[in-house]
Protein backbone atom coordinates (compact mmCIF):
# COMPACT_ATOMS: atom_id res chain seq x y z
CA UNK A 1 0.00 0.00 0.00
CA UNK A 2 1.23 3.14 -1.06
CA UNK A 3 -0.49 5.43 1.42
CA UNK A 4 -1.49 5.70 5.23
CA UNK A 5 -3.57 8.39 6.70
CA UNK A 6 -1.59 9.77 9.93
CA UNK A 7 -1.49 13.34 12.64
CA UNK A 8 1.32 15.99 12.50
CA UNK A 9 2.98 16.21 15.85
CA UNK A 10 5.30 19.09 15.29
CA UNK A 11 8.92 19.83 13.89
CA UNK A 12 11.76 18.47 15.08
CA UNK A 13 15.50 18.27 13.93
CA UNK A 14 17.70 14.99 12.87
CA UNK A 15 21.32 15.17 12.87
CA UNK A 16 23.52 12.82 10.48
CA UNK A 17 26.49 11.05 11.31
CA UNK A 18 28.66 13.82 10.25
CA UNK A 19 26.58 16.34 11.44
CA UNK A 20 24.33 17.98 9.44
CA UNK A 21 20.71 19.02 10.24
CA UNK A 22 18.01 18.18 9.25
CA UNK A 23 14.56 19.74 9.84
CA UNK A 24 11.52 17.59 9.74
CA UNK A 25 8.22 17.12 10.22
CA UNK A 26 6.85 13.96 12.92
CA UNK A 27 3.76 12.27 11.56
CA UNK A 28 2.15 9.93 13.88
CA UNK A 29 1.37 7.48 10.93
CA UNK A 30 -1.16 4.63 11.27
CA UNK A 31 -1.72 1.88 11.96
CA UNK A 32 -4.61 2.21 9.81
CA UNK A 33 -6.83 -0.97 9.08
CA UNK A 34 -8.30 -1.35 5.68
CA UNK A 35 -12.44 -1.34 6.16
CA UNK A 36 -13.27 -1.39 2.74
CA UNK A 37 -11.80 -2.28 -0.80
CA UNK A 38 -13.93 -2.11 -4.16
CA UNK A 39 -13.35 -1.01 -7.81
CA UNK A 40 -13.59 2.45 -9.44
CA UNK A 41 -12.54 3.16 -13.38
CA UNK A 42 -10.86 -0.69 -13.40
CA UNK A 43 -8.59 0.51 -10.69
CA UNK A 44 -9.35 -1.03 -6.77
CA UNK A 45 -9.64 1.90 -4.29
CA UNK A 46 -8.81 1.07 -0.25
CA UNK A 47 -10.47 2.84 2.41
CA UNK A 48 -8.49 2.99 5.45
CA UNK A 49 -9.21 4.14 8.94
CA UNK A 50 -7.62 6.08 11.22
CA UNK A 51 -7.95 6.36 15.30
CA UNK A 52 -10.99 4.86 17.17
CA UNK A 53 -14.36 6.14 18.10
CA UNK A 54 -16.17 5.83 21.38
CA UNK A 55 -19.12 3.41 20.86
CA UNK A 56 -21.72 5.76 21.69
CA UNK A 57 -20.40 8.91 19.88
CA UNK A 58 -20.22 6.74 16.71
CA UNK A 59 -23.66 6.01 14.26
CA UNK A 60 -24.75 2.47 13.61
CA UNK A 61 -24.27 2.69 10.29
CA UNK A 62 -20.14 3.42 11.13
CA UNK A 63 -20.45 0.49 12.98
CA UNK A 64 -22.37 -1.98 11.14
CA UNK A 65 -19.76 -0.48 8.11
CA UNK A 66 -16.24 -1.18 10.46
CA UNK A 67 -17.87 -4.26 11.80
CA UNK A 68 -17.96 -5.97 7.73
CA UNK A 69 -14.00 -5.62 8.08
CA UNK A 70 -13.75 -7.16 11.65
CA UNK A 71 -13.11 -4.07 13.55
CA UNK A 72 -14.06 -3.83 16.88
CA UNK A 73 -14.57 0.10 16.65
CA UNK A 74 -15.29 2.46 14.50
CA UNK A 75 -12.48 4.81 12.81
CA UNK A 76 -12.46 8.03 13.73
CA UNK A 77 -11.54 9.11 9.81
CA UNK A 78 -12.05 7.34 7.01
CA UNK A 79 -9.73 8.42 3.79
CA UNK A 80 -10.27 6.43 0.51
CA UNK A 81 -6.97 5.60 -1.81
CA UNK A 82 -5.80 3.96 -5.41
CA UNK A 83 -4.34 0.67 -4.88
CA UNK A 84 -1.26 0.66 -6.92
CA UNK A 85 -0.82 -2.62 -6.80
CA UNK A 86 -2.94 -5.66 -5.63
CA UNK A 87 -5.42 -4.44 -3.18
CA UNK A 88 -4.95 -5.75 0.57
CA UNK A 89 -8.21 -7.71 2.09
CA UNK A 90 -10.58 -6.00 4.71
CA UNK A 91 -8.91 -6.31 7.92
CA UNK A 92 -5.27 -6.15 6.98
CA UNK A 93 -3.27 -3.33 8.66
CA UNK A 94 -1.43 -0.88 6.82
CA UNK A 95 1.46 0.84 8.97
CA UNK A 96 4.59 2.65 8.74
CA UNK A 97 6.48 -0.10 7.42
CA UNK A 98 5.43 0.51 3.90
CA UNK A 99 7.78 3.42 3.29
CA UNK A 100 11.34 3.06 3.83
CA UNK A 101 13.78 6.22 4.33
CA UNK A 102 14.59 8.50 1.04
CA UNK A 103 11.32 7.96 -0.22
CA UNK A 104 9.93 10.73 -1.90
CA UNK A 105 6.14 11.34 -0.36
CA UNK A 106 3.54 14.02 -0.62
CA UNK A 107 1.52 15.33 1.86
CA UNK A 108 -1.87 16.48 2.13
CA UNK A 109 -3.57 18.17 4.88
CA UNK A 110 -5.88 20.91 5.98
CA UNK A 111 -4.11 24.58 6.07
CA UNK A 112 -4.09 26.51 9.12
CA UNK A 113 -7.56 28.91 9.64
CA UNK A 114 -6.79 32.86 9.92
CA UNK A 115 -10.29 33.87 9.98
CA UNK A 116 -11.33 37.16 7.44
CA UNK A 117 -8.18 38.86 6.33
CA UNK A 118 -7.54 41.69 4.41
CA UNK A 119 -5.50 42.05 0.90
CA UNK A 120 -1.71 42.93 2.69
CA UNK A 121 -2.05 39.58 4.78
CA UNK A 122 -4.18 37.14 2.47
CA UNK A 123 -2.40 37.97 -0.54
CA UNK A 124 0.83 40.42 -0.05
CA UNK A 125 -0.20 43.46 -1.26
CA UNK A 126 2.43 46.34 -0.53
CA UNK A 127 -0.21 48.59 0.49
CA UNK A 128 -0.49 52.46 0.10
CA UNK A 129 1.75 54.81 1.44
CA UNK A 130 2.34 54.92 5.18
CA UNK A 131 2.16 58.31 5.57
CA UNK A 132 1.80 61.89 5.21
CA UNK A 133 -1.98 61.50 6.00
CA UNK A 134 -2.73 58.38 4.18
CA UNK A 135 -6.35 56.43 4.52
CA UNK A 136 -5.59 53.75 1.96
CA UNK A 137 -1.94 51.98 3.82
CA UNK A 138 -3.64 48.62 3.93
CA UNK A 139 -6.66 48.82 1.43
CA UNK A 140 -6.88 46.88 -1.68
CA UNK A 141 -7.40 50.23 -4.22
CA UNK A 142 -9.74 50.22 -7.41
CA UNK A 143 -11.58 46.78 -8.01
CA UNK A 144 -12.43 47.28 -11.44
CA UNK A 145 -13.30 50.14 -13.91
CA UNK A 146 -17.59 51.63 -13.57
CA UNK A 147 -18.06 51.71 -17.34
CA UNK A 148 -16.87 48.72 -18.63
CA UNK A 149 -17.19 45.85 -17.69
CA UNK A 150 -19.27 47.58 -14.40
CA UNK A 151 -19.01 44.61 -12.57
CA UNK A 152 -15.85 42.82 -10.57
CA UNK A 153 -13.58 40.36 -12.34
CA UNK A 154 -13.90 36.85 -11.37
CA UNK A 155 -10.90 35.81 -9.34
CA UNK A 156 -9.91 39.63 -8.37
CA UNK A 157 -8.06 39.23 -5.24
CA UNK A 158 -10.00 40.79 -2.56
CA UNK A 159 -10.48 40.41 1.60
CA UNK A 160 -11.95 36.99 2.70
CA UNK A 161 -11.31 34.11 4.57
CA UNK A 162 -7.98 32.24 4.89
CA UNK A 163 -6.69 29.52 5.42
CA UNK A 164 -8.51 26.35 6.09
CA UNK A 165 -8.27 24.40 2.90
CA UNK A 166 -7.05 21.33 1.77
CA UNK A 167 -3.40 21.69 0.71
CA UNK A 168 -0.50 18.73 -0.69
CA UNK A 169 3.12 19.24 -0.26
CA UNK A 170 4.73 17.69 -2.70
CA UNK A 171 8.47 16.46 -3.19
CA UNK A 172 9.70 15.68 0.82
CA UNK A 173 11.79 13.31 1.61
CA UNK A 174 11.14 10.50 4.57
CA UNK A 175 14.21 11.13 6.50
CA UNK A 176 13.87 8.36 8.69
CA UNK A 177 10.55 5.56 10.12
CA UNK A 178 10.37 4.56 13.68
CA UNK A 179 8.38 1.40 13.17
CA UNK A 180 8.26 0.96 16.71
CA UNK A 181 6.52 3.90 17.75
CA UNK A 182 4.47 4.04 14.68
CA UNK A 183 6.08 7.50 13.17
CA UNK A 184 7.41 8.97 10.10
CA UNK A 185 9.45 11.65 10.17
CA UNK A 186 9.20 13.66 6.62
CA UNK A 187 12.19 16.68 5.63
CA UNK A 188 11.20 19.98 5.34
CA UNK A 189 7.26 21.67 6.51
CA UNK A 190 3.83 19.67 5.49
CA UNK A 191 0.23 21.50 5.88
CA UNK A 192 -1.82 21.82 9.00
CA UNK A 193 -1.75 22.80 12.65
CA UNK A 194 0.01 20.13 15.68
CA UNK A 195 -2.12 17.43 15.69
CA UNK A 196 -4.02 17.87 12.30
CA UNK A 197 -5.05 14.72 10.29
CA UNK A 198 -2.95 14.39 7.25
CA UNK A 199 -2.35 11.72 4.74
CA UNK A 200 1.02 10.47 3.14
CA UNK A 201 1.42 9.33 -0.29
CA UNK A 202 4.52 8.48 -2.17
CA UNK A 203 4.96 10.11 -5.77
CA UNK A 204 3.04 8.78 -7.94
CA UNK A 205 0.29 6.98 -6.05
Amino acid sequence: MDAIIGRKLGMTQLFGEDGTLTPVTVIEAGPCPVVAVRESGGRPRVQLGFGEQKAKRAARAELGHAAKAGLAAAPRVLREFAAAGEAPVPGAVVTVTAFAAGERVKVTGTSKGRGFQGVVHRHGFSGGPASHGSTRYRKPGSVGPGTDPSRVIKGKRMPGHMGARRRTQIGLVVAKVDAERNLLFVRGAVPGPMRGIVTVRKEGA
